[in-house]
C-alpha cells in the first residue's frame, strides 16, 4: 500500500502549486538577467564612452596645462639649402606668481621684484633705452590678473643676453618663481627673397575669425582635449602667403607646463614639462638666384619709369607648373615689419589691389586690363569658332567702327596696316581686326547673351576669371568688366574684350594664359611648393605636376598664333633663344586720369617651352619698354641655373673655364 500511495501522481492543487513556483523562479531569474544586464551595459558604458571623459576631469581638476608654442618648421628654396624662413631658438624670462598680490602687502613685494629685475636688465645692457623698466615690468606681470590666470606665467623679457641667462640660471634659488624658457622666434632670409610669397606670421590673439584656416581652433578653443593642438594667445601663425597657407604643416604640436593649483588659480607645486614638436619643413619651388633677379629687374626699372611705383612678375615652368619666381616690388623686411607700414605692400601676383586711400597712392594697383596680350586668344577663338581662316585677309585701315553713330576705335599710333592675315594682326597688334573679324561676327553668330558666355567660356578655359589653383590664401579671381551691368552693349563689350579692355586680371593667372599658349592647352596647376618633409627629413607629400583642363584646338592654329608672337623688342636683342612673345598696353580711366600699364608675356625656347613669364607694371607705359626688360633678365638668370635648353649656362661657362 505505501507503494501504490508513493506512486500515485499529483492531484491538480499540487500541481498548481508546482506551477506557481516554477513561475515565480521563472520571473526572478529574468529578473535577475536584466539587472545582471543592465550592469554590465553600465559598466562598459563608463568605461568605455565616460572613461575617458571622467579621467580627464580627474586628471585636470586641480591640474592646469599651459601651452608651449610649437617650433615652426622652417621653409626653403627649390635647392632645399637656402631657409626662406626658420625658426630661432631664444630664451626668455618669465615670472610665476605664488601668491596673490591684488592687495597692497603682497603688492609691495611684486613691485619690490619688478625694481630688481629692471636694475638687472639695465646692468647688462647699459645705455640700451629697449630695455623694460619698473613700471613696464609690473604691466607685464598682470598683477590683477587682467589679461590672464594666476598660474600662467608671465612674460617679461625675450631674448635674453648669454650674461642675462647665466646670472639667472646661477641665482635660480634667490627669485622664486623666476624661470628662463627656450622659445622660438620667426626669421626670414637677409636677402628679402619673396616675402610677399612666403608671408608672415602675428599672433594668434589677431588672427580675424574670418580666416577658414583659424576658424574652427578658435570655435573650439574651450573644448579642445589635446594640449598639443591648443594655441596659446601670443603664440606666432601664419598670416599671409606660404605661412598662412600651409599653416597646419609648419606649426608642429605644441609643448605644455603642467602645475597644480589651488582654489585661487594659483599654484602649489613643481611643474612638468612636455616640450614642443617641430613642425614640417617645406621645400618651394622658388629659386633664390631667379627669384632675386626678378625682384632687382623690376626696381631698376621702376627707378627709370616716372610714374609706376609697383610692378609684378611671375615665372612659371611650362611642363612642371613649378614657380620659379613670383616677384612683386616695393617689398618689405619681414624680420622688422609694422603692419601698418607693409599693409600696402605685401600683396603679391595673385592677389587684387587695396581700394583707394587717402594716404596711399590709388594707382598702386595689382591688377590690370591686360591690353594686347590677350590677342593671340582672341585670333584661336575667332579661328575655332570659324569666324575666319589662317588665309584669311582683312583690310586694316587703322580703325574700326561701332554702332550706328560711326564711333572710331584706333589702333595703337593709328597705325595703317592694309591687308593682313590673323598671324600678322598679333604680330602688328591690330586692335581693328580683332574688333571686326573676332568681336562683330562672334556677336553675329550667336546673339547678344549667347556671344558674351561664348567669350567667357572661353576666357575660363585658359585659366582668365577662375581660380588658378595656385597654393596661395586670397586668390583673386580677377574683375570681369564683360559681364557687369554697366548699360554698355553686347557690341561694345565685346569688340573692347577682344583687344583687352574688358578684364582685370593678376599676374599669376596671365603667366597661366601664357603657359597653355606654350604647351598648346593644358592648362598646368601652378605650384609655390614642391615637397612636404618631416623633422626627420623624410619626404610626407610630394607634389606632381597636374593638369587642370585642356583645350583643343588645330595644329594649325596653334602655328599661327605662335608665328604671330614676334613682336620687336629692343630688350631681347642678343637673346640666344628663339622666343614666343606679346606686348601690351592696357588704358583705363580718360583725360587727366588716363593711365597706361606695361604689359609683356614670353615663353622660350619657342619649339620646346621651358619657361613661360608674365610681367605687369601698372603706369609703366608701354609693356615693350617697362615691362620687357624685366622679363628678359628673369630668362637670363633661368637659364643661367636651370638651363632653357636644359643646361644650365652657369655650368657651362664653369666647365669652359676648367678645360
Amino acid at each position: 500500500m505505501f507503494n501504490r500511495l508513493k506512486n500515485k501522481p499529483p492531484n491538480e492543487d499540487e500541481r498548481a502549486v508546482n506551477q506557481s513556483t516554477s513561475a515565480r523562479l521563472n520571473v526572478f531569474f529574468f529578473v535577475a538577467f536584466v539587472i545582471f544586464s543592465i550592469l554590465i551595459f553600465r559598466l562598459a558604458f563608463v568605461q568605455f564612452v565616460e572613461g575617458p571623459e571622467l579621467t580627464y576631469m580627474e586628471s585636470t581638476r586641480n591640474t592646469k596645462d599651459i601651452p608651449l608654442a610649437p617650433v615652426r618648421g622652417p621653409i626653403y628654396d627649390a635647392t632645399g639649402k637656402v631657409a626662406l624662413a626658420y625658426s630661432e631658438p631664444v630664451q626668455s624670462l618669465y615670472v610665476l606668481l605664488y601668491e596673490d598680490y591684488r592687495n597692497d602687502d603682497r603688492r609691495q613685494e611684486a613691485e619690490g621684484l619688478a625694481r630688481e629685475l629692471a636694475d638687472i636688465f639695465k646692468r647688462f645692457n647699459p645705455g640700451d633705452e629697449k630695455q623694460p623698466d619698473a613700471e613696464e615690468i609690473i604691466k607685464r606681470l598682470d598683477l590683477d590678473h587682467q589679461k590672464t590666470f594666476g598660474y600662467v606665467p608671465r612674460l617679461v623679457k625675450s631674448d635674453l643676453t648669454t650674461q642675462e641667462i647665466a646670472f639667472f640660471l646661477e641665482k635660480k634659488t634667490e627669485y622664486p618663481g623666476v624661470m628662463v624658457l627656450e622659445e622660438n622666434v620667426r626669421r626670414y632670409d637677409p636677402d628679402r627673397v619673396a616675402v610677399q610669397v612666403v608671408g608672415y606670421t602675428r599672433e594668434f590673439k589677431r588672427v580675424p575669425t574670418t580666416l577658414k584656416q583659424y576658424k574652427s581652433i578658435i570655435e573650439q578653443s574651450g573644448s579642445q582635449r589635446d594640449p598639443g593642438l591648443v594655441y596659446s594667445q601670443d603664440e606666432r601663425v601664419g598670416f599671409d602667403g606660404l605661412e598662412l597657407q600651409y599653416q597646419q604643416e609648419l606649426r608642429g604640436r605644441s609643448g605644455y607646463q603642467s602645475i597644480d593649483i589651488d582654489s585661487r588659480n594659483l599654484p602649489t607645486g613643481t611643474m612638468e614639462l612636455t616640450p614642443p614638436e617641430k613642425g614640417y619643413s617645406l621645400i618651394s619651388t622658388i629659386n633664390k638666384e631667379v627669384q632675386l633677379a626678378a625682384q632687382k629687374a623690376i626696381t631698376d626699372e621702376l627707378r627709370k619709369l616716372p610714374k609706376a611705383i609697383t610692378g609684378y612678375a611671375v615665372a612659371m615652368e611650362v611642363d612642371t607648373g613649378n614657380v620659379v619666381a613670383m616677384a612683386s616690388m616695393p617689398d618689405y623686411d619681414p624680420n622688422d615689419w609694422d603692419y601698418d607700414k607693409i599693409k600696402y605692400v605685401f600683396r603679391n601676383g595673385t592677389t587684387e589691389s587695396f581700394p583707394p586711400n587717402d594716404n596711399k597712392p590709388s594707382r598702386a594697383e595689382s591688377v590690370v586690363l591686360l591690353g594686347s596680350v590677350i590677342k593671340p586668344l582672341s585670333v584661336l577663338v575667332g579661328l575655332k569658332e570659324g569666324l575666319f581662316t589662317t588665309g584669311s585677309t582683312y583690310p586694316d585701315k587703322g580703325y574700326a567702327v561701332l554702332g550706328k553713330d560711326g564711333r572710331q576705335v584706333k589702333n595703337s599710333h593709328s597705325a595703317y596696316n592694309g591687308n593682313i592675315t590673323a598671324r600678322r594682326a598679333i604680330e602688328k597688334s591690330s586692335n581693328a581686326f580683332m574688333i571686326d573679324m573676332v568681336g562683330k561676327r562672334l556677336l553675329n553668330k550667336y546673339g547678344a547673351t549667347k556671344a558674351l558666355a561664348k567669350w567667357d567660356e572661353y576666357m575660363k578655359d585658359f585659366g582668365l576669371g577662375v581660380s588658378t589653383g595656385i597654393d596661395l590664401p586670397k586668390e583673386f579671381l580677377g574683375q570681369l568688366e564683360y559681364k557687369a551691368d554697366n548699360n554698355e552693349s553686347a557690341l561694345t563689350r565685346l569688340a573692347f574684350a577682344s583687344f583687352g579692355q574688358q578684364a582685370k586680371y593678376t599676374t599669376m593667372q596671365l603667366a597661366q594664359y601664357t603657359t597653355m599658349l606654350a604647351n598648346k592647352g593644358k592648362r598646368m596647376e601652378p605650384h609655390l611648393v614642391k615637397e612636404i618633409r618631416d623633422a626627420d627629413g623624410n619626404v610626407v607629400k610630394k607634389f606632381e605636376p597636374k593638369v587642370l583642363n585642356e583645350v583643343q584646338f588645330a595644329d594649325a592654329h596653334w602655328n599661327e598664333v605662335h608665328k604671330g608672337m614676334v613682336t620687336k623688342v629692343s630688350s631681347f636683342d642678343g637673346f640666344p633663344y628663339d622666343f614666343a612673345r606679346k606686348t601690351g598696353t592696357s588704358e583705363q580711366g580718360t583725360g587727366p586720369n588716363k593711365k597706361e600699364n606695361g604689359v609683356f608675356i614670353a615663353f622660350a625656347p619657342r619649339d620646346k617651352p621651358k619657361l613661360a613669364v608674365a610681367v605687369i607694371v601698372p603706369e609703366g607705359g608701354f609693356g615693350s619698354v617697362s615691362a620687357s626688360p624685366i622679363a628678359r633678365k628673369i630668362f637670363d638668370a633661368y637659364d643661367e641655373v636651370y638651363g632653357l635648353n636644359g643646361i644650365p649656362k652657369g655650368k657651362k661657362d664653369q666647365n669652359k673655364e676648367q678645360d
